[in-house]
Formats: C-alpha cells, sequence, structure tokens
C-alpha cells in the first residue's frame, strides 16, 4: 500500500462512527496501521472489515477509554501487535447539552471522564513511546464550543476549552521531543452527537439548529486531520478551527 503515511501506526479512539470512523479510513488510505478503539463490537468489527477489504491493516479494539485501565490495555496491545505508536487521535467524546440548573449531574461526571480524563489517559501513556523514539503526532478533536461560551452548553463547553488548554500545554512540554500536537474545533458536524442528548427540549433545540444549515461531514473533520498529519516534519499545525460556511456562531 502506498500513501503518506505508510507503516505509521495510529490509534483513534471513538471510532465505530462519525469522525473517528471516517479518520481511520482516511488513515487507512494514506497506508496507516490503524488500531481502532470503541465500545460498540459489532461497529467496529463492521468498519475493520470495510479497511481490510480495501487492503488496509486494522486492529479493532473493544474498550471504554473513560477507564484507564482499559486506556493501557489498548496501548499495549497496539504495542504487542506493531511494537510502537506514532500517531493518537483523541476522538472519543459526548455532547450532554443543557442548563445548570436541573441537570443531570451523570452527564456532568459522563462528559468530563470521556471528554478530558480519558483523553489525558492516552496521552499519559503514549507520551513515552514517542519519546523513546524521537517523534509522535498527538490530534485531540476539541469542538468550536471550546471557543464561543454559550448559555445551555456550560459544562460541555468546560470539557472542549479544557482539551484546547491541554493541547497548549502539552505542545509546550514536547515540542523539543520532536513531538507534535493538534488541537482540531470542528463547528456542526453531521455526526451522532445530538443522540445522547438527554434533556428532551434542549436535544430537540441542538437538532432544529443542525437543520438550519448544511453541516460538515466527518469526511471533511478526516480530511483535516490527514492534512495535518501529512505536513513536513518541521511543520506543527497547532488548531485548526473549521466551521459549515454558513454557521455564524
Amino acid at each position: 500500500m502506498t500513501g503518506k503515511l505508510v507503516n505509521k501506526v495510529a490509534i483513534i479512539t471513538g471510532a465505530s462512527s462519525g469522525i473517528g470512523e471516517a479518520t481511520a479510513i482516511a488513515l487507512s488510505i494514506e497506508g496507516a496501521k490503524v488500531v481502532i478503539t470503541a465500545r460498540r463490537s459489532d461497529r467496529l468489527e463492521a468498519l475493520a472489515q470495510r479497511i481490510r477489504e480495501k487492503g488496509g491493516q486494522v486492529l479493532p479494539i473493544v474498550a471504554d477509554i473513560s477507564d484507564e485501565a482499559q486506556v493501557q490495555q489498548v496501548i499495549e496491545q497496539t504495542q504487542a501487535q506493531w511494537g510502537t505508536v506514532d500517531i493518537l487521535i483523541n476522538n472519543a467524546g459526548v455532547m450532554l447539552l443543557g442548563p445548570i440548573e436541573g441537570a443531570d449531574t451523570e452527564d456532568w461526571r459522563r462528559m468530563f471522564n470521556l471528554n478530558v480524563l480519558g483523553l489525558l489517559y492516552g496521552i499519559h501513556r503514549v507520551l513515552p513511546i514517542m519519546k523513546a523514539q524521537g517523534s509522535g503526532h498527538i490530534i485531540n478533536v476539541s469542538s468550536v464550543a471550546g471557543r464561543v461560551i454559550k448559555g445551555g452548553f456550560a459544562v460541555y463547553c468546560a470539557t472542549k476549552w479544557s482539551v484546547n488548554v491541554i493541547s497548549e500545554a502539552l505542545r509546550q512540554e514536547v515540542y523539543k521531543n520532536n513531538i507534535r500536537i493538534t488541537s482540531i474545533e470542528p463547528g456542526l458536524v453531521e455526526t451522532e452527537l445530538t443522540n445522547h442528548i438527554t434533556n428532551a427540549q434542549v436535544k430537540e433545540n441542538a437538532e432544529n439548529y443542525y437543520q438550519s444549515m448544511k453541516n460538515l461531514s466527518s469526511e471533511d473533520i478526516a480530511n483535516t486531520i490527514i492534512y495535518a498529519l501529512t505536513q513536513p516534519a518541521h511543520v506543527n499545525v497547532n488548531e485548526i478551527l473549521i466551521r459549515p460556511t454558513e454557521q455564524g456562531d
């Protein structure tokens, strides 16, 4: 297989649908060996089969990345299969919107455990590998919500602002080790994110807003990730903020 990422080993979290699924396919087309992880085994296996049919190399691992021990297991299985980790794409996340008053506080814990702690667990585990080999690239999928604060988005925004803060602090910590850090900040993307909102009125409002314009596709974000990954080694694309043309906020 040919491509700009031949023999690179990439881990993608939240790979069972949406941006993660599209990114796994795009990476495979570029020649990367792809580790796909998510909780839904049937979706992972279906994606793995698609990648194999196109001649790609893929390792599906069922895991909940909000559990640190399971993240460690993903890293260990990746090393056992392919010896290293060149790319980590922290894509898994949930968007559980709603006002602070009357909120189900379990929604807050789910968002911080997955969007922030799950991201940190993966970073924590791959950094020693990347430092030892003197190279690596970590992509954190954030959101326009990491730039724009809106009522009803408080905790989700807080998690995505955290992702941006972590990304920049991490860049300052590891640039001398030849490790690149990129934060991808999409606006509205046609994914399953709104399906998980537990507040019925907020979910309806969000769905209506999504339907009011032509959203970005998961493939648009996958292409953006490929762009960042395939720049020359001396180029570190730190942030990409990408919105639908029709999105004003």
